[in-house]
């Protein structure tokens, strides 16, 4: 890719605007934020450790939507941090506005770009993107199941004492306390995670995934998760940028698969040029239906609140 733009310089976004240079996505990585000297000091930063690193994407850094004319893709990060006893959804209406604003600033300046929504409650901020850009759902993605499946993976592997290169997981629903994991897709090296421990331990490992944000913010106590986050985000990016057809597990706008329409809900994605190329639907469990189902409805109540 030639551009891509990321929004709001915070932990998250310069963490992103940081992998997307390191790796090469683009050609150019620009780092967007409304507060004067933050992006410019942070992107000049980034790019003076280019030598040292070996990369020659160029890191800018600005307060004007200009500098991110004609970029390919945009990582959105905008917006207010959890902090303790915060719930996603108690973001709702100052990310919802921020969103908004963000949003009819790309379809201004990159029409045709593609975009990756990571603030949050993240699958309503999805939809607050689509509808105001008027992009069609293939460019408009969120990201929530990558780092839901991260995070499995992670405390798996924690648990296991095994490498995270052999753990393969799939988590669905909405990115919250309603996900999904699915423990019949779950393997380690091939082998079935209820092979390998017991319901109960795995009961738990769900329990810590589904709150593994939470548990994260209340270490930091001003501030939220960032490096997995980004890193989850990046992998989107990059699986668009260089077309590789991965499968991955995003938010993205549903027209009747899995039973459900009308919303963003996280489901097993093959990504590549354009964004959403297909959505897989694997087959489910009568409980597993039932609790995608149930994460479902959790995410309509949190659009009925918005509206």
């Amino acid at each position: 890719m030639r551009k891509i733009t990321v929004v709001g310089a915070g932990n998250v976004g310069s963490t992103c605007a940081q992998r997307l240079a390191e790796r090469g996505v683009a050609r150019e990585v620009v780092l967007v934020d409304v507060v004067e000297g933050i992006p410019q000091g942070k992107a000049l930063d980034q790019w003076e450790s280019a030598p040292v690193e070996g990369f020659d994407s160029r890191v800018t850094g600005s307060t004007d939507y200009a500098s991110a004319e004609g970029s390919d893709l945009f990582i959105v990060t905008a917006g207010v941090a959890r902090k303790p006893g915060m719930s996603r959804d108690d973001l709702l209406k100052t990310n919802a506005a921020i969103v908004r604003s963000v949003s009819s600033e790309i379809a201004r300046v990159a029409p045709d770009a593609i975009v990756i929504v990571v603030s949050n409650p993240l699958d309503v901020m999805a939809y607050v993107a689509m509808t105001t850009t008027g992009f069609p759902r293939e460019r408009v993605l969120g990201m929530a199941g990558i780092l839901d499946t991260a995070r499995f993976r992670s405390f798996i592997a924690l648990e296991l004492d095994v490498s995270v290169e052999d753990i393969q997981a799939l988590v669905l629903g909405g990115h919250g306390d309603t996900m999904v994991p699915l423990v019949n897709y779950t393997t380690v090296s091939g082998i079935p995670l209820s092979q390998l421990l017991s319901m109960d331990r795995i009961e738990a490992l769900i329990d810590r995934t589904r709150k593994g944000g939470a548990e994260i913010v209340s270490y930091l106590k001003t501030g939220s998760a960032y490096y997995a986050p980004s890193s989850a985000a990046v992998q989107m990016a990059e699986a668009i940028a260089r077309d590789t057809n991965r499968i991955l597990p995003c938010a993205v706008y549903l027209e009747g698969e899995y039973g459900e329409e009308g919303i963003f809900l996280g489901v097993p994605c093959k990504l590549g040029d354009g964004g959403l190329k297909a959505i897989i639907e694997v087959e489910l469990s009568e409980k597993e239906r039932s609790d995608l189902a149930s994460s479902a409805e959790s995410v309509r109540s949190t659009m009925a609140a918005l509206d």
